[in-house]
């Protein structure tokens, strides 16, 4: 079983930076992914990037490439994302999740955060 808690959202005005971060208990992520999701009002959520815990690799959305970076820090067991230049419409509940590898499609991760809320103001 694996716990995530979410932090780091908050409000910030278009343009703006904010990193987010999502720590791990309760197993060790080797052979694992993760991944960060988002869900705007309205919306169906959506993948945003993710990273294999063993090599780095990372992956992201076209919607968020060049503005959105993804880390992790083996030691602390949490991943990061951390976001720049944010616009309106990245206004989202953002989740972190685990799975065995990183995929778009939320029906293949089992663990999920709570979530934590990004708003962002024009």
């Amino acid at each position: 079983q694996v716990q995530l808690v979410e932090s780091g959202g908050g409000l910030v005005q278009a343009g703006g930076s904010l990193r987010l971060s999502c720590a791990a208990s309760g197993h060790t992520l080797a052979g694992y992914a993760m991944a960060w999701f988002r869900q705007a009002p309205g919306k169906e959520r959506e993948f945003v990037g993710g990273i294999t815990w063993s090599k780095g690799t990372t992956e992201y959305a076209d919607s968020v490439k060049g503005r959105f970076t993804i880390s992790r820090d083996n030691a602390k067991n949490t991943v990061y994302l951390q976001m720049s230049s944010l616009k309106p419409e990245d206004t989202a509940v953002y989740n972190c999740a685990v799975g065995l590898g990183v995929y778009r499609l939320q029906r293949n991760y089992d663990y999920w955060g709570q979530g934590t809320q990004v708003t962002v103001s024009s």
